[in-house]
């Protein structure tokens, strides 16, 4: 096997027999009556090829964008990778029909063999140099994408395939055609170079997907929600990065489009969670107007590492699982209604605890003791000669602990904190108003 594999990835067009690229219209509906034509729009054929090669990203770095009509991928150093040749080109297939897309596939050690023999349809996977001339001589000179005048010439001299083709004197073939289509044989053979600009994947993810007929109930949006989906994932894989959130528009005719926005705990590249994530969503969403198109978009990338498996299940693992929980929650129940705790900087203990996003780290705090139960509403005490009483007398422990804070927000405190003991031993954490005799009051339990 050589150290050199390139995959052609070419689109799948079906010709009915006889009928060949460049012919005229006419005679090609002699041939095929039935046949059905549509106007080709070379712009969103580009659209979607780059899009493809995006995608494509996450199998190699190396992909080369082939006259906006096809993909090359270097995939040699990916074998060990994917497990060999075989799996590489068998994941392509099922993720491009996965997007919507056919194809046309072959692998061969230059890049330029590789195109041929997917644009002649020949799903060929050749691994050695010696055999290329042989395999590719079998091809059709009207599917190497050649000009309508150069097949013309060629077919005039008798020559209807590359074999015959490579047959001729070379010095008469160079004076005859130019020497770009002998270039051409030679990096197909292998006997020169053939240097290739490599497709870099934009900062950002936006695709947009056109439906068939329009759709009326959002569940049904789901199928093509999840191609989009299956597109950014692969284009994540290929950034080596994930999304904390994405949005997906979904387009009506005279009313703005619907907004749905999806946000994740942790940033994730997983299709399967993104897809279970966007149901929960469309199972709750009632459409104001019939939907024509469809649009992802995930402008902020975040940089994520792969993940090392164990044996057993670790930490980390745990920490993905409820972080999906809470994702699926969200999606389910709404954004609003799951949400973290967290402490920020606050001397009144009341205002310590705040709703957060789940999974924020509380920043490094250093107050004295506290309790592990707070009451919401501080309780008063009983006071018997200027001492707290709760069941009993309250033997003052440690303290005072002055805290006199919040004047800037109206809601001003001025109190002396003690750690108490009950009669059962259990400790408390009580304070006396400093501002007025309101006496004292309890405001949490020690564990």
């Amino acid at each position: 096997m050589t150290d050199a594999h390139r995959v052609g990835i070419a689109n799948d067009v079906a010709l009915a027999k006889g009928i060949r690229p460049g012919m005229a219209l006419s005679a090609a509906y002699a041939l095929a009556p039935s046949m059905h034509v549509k106007q080709r729009d070379r712009l969103r054929e580009a659209d979607a090829i780059e899009h493809l090669a995006a995608w494509a990203g996450q199998f190699t770095p190396n992909v080369v964008l082939e006259n906006q009509a096809g993909l090359l991928l270097e995939v040699s150093g990916s074998l060990s990778l994917f497990g060999g040749l075989e799996p590489i080109m068998t994941r392509l297939r099922t993720g491009i029909l996965a997007l919507g897309f056919t194809a046309s596939m072959a692998c061969a050690p230059t890049a330029r063999a590789a195109w041929w023999l997917a644009l002649s349809g020949k799903e060929t996977v050749i691994r050695e140099h010696d055999s290329l001339a042989a395999k590719l001589a079998a091809l059709s000179i009207y599917t190497l994408g050649w000009s309508s005048d150069q097949l013309t010439m060629l077919t005039a001299i008798g020559t209807n395939t590359l074999g015959e083709v490579m047959a001729l004197p070379r010095a008469g073939f160079a004076k005859r055609f130019g020497r770009a289509l002998l270039t051409e044989l030679d990096q197909a053979c292998g006997r020169i170079a053939e240097p290739r600009r490599f497709f870099t994947p934009p900062e950002q993810f936006e695709a947009r997907l056109e439906l068939p007929a329009a759709v009326e109930a959002a569940s049904a949006l789901l199928f093509a929600a999840k191609r989009l989906l299956t597109e950014l994932a692969g284009f994540l894989v290929a950034r080596a990065s994930g999304v904390q959130h994405f949005d997906l528009l979904l387009e009506h005719d005279d009313l703005p489009p619907t907004v749905i926005t999806i946000n994740l705990v942790t940033a994730h590249r997983d299709e399967p969670h993104f897809t279970l994530l966007v149901r929960e969503r469309f199972d709750r969403l009632t459409l104001p107007a019939p939907v024509y198109a469809i649009a992802l978009r995930a402008p902020v990338l975040t940089p994520v590492s792969g993940v090392n498996l164990t044996l057993f299940p670790d930490e980390n693992e745990a920490s993905t699982d409820w972080t999906r929980l809470v994702e699926r929650l969200r999606a389910r129940l709404g954004a609003a209604a799951v949400h973290g705790l967290t402490i920020v900087a606050e001397h009144r203990p009341e205002y310590v605890v705040r709703a957060a996003e789940p999974g924020t780290q509380p920043p490094p705090l250093h107050f004295g003791e506290r309790p592990l139960w707070l009451f919401t509403t501080p309780r008063p005490l009983l006071e018997i000669d200027a001492k707290p009483f709760l069941r009993g007398r309250l033997a003052l422990m440690a303290g005072p602990e002055r805290i006199e804070s919040g004047w800037w927000d109206g809601n001003d405190v001025a109190r002396d904190y003690f750690i108490a003991q009950d009669e059962d031993r259990s400790l408390l954490w009580v304070f006396r108003e400093r501002s007025d005799a309101r006496g004292w009051f309890l405001q949490g339990l020690f564990a």
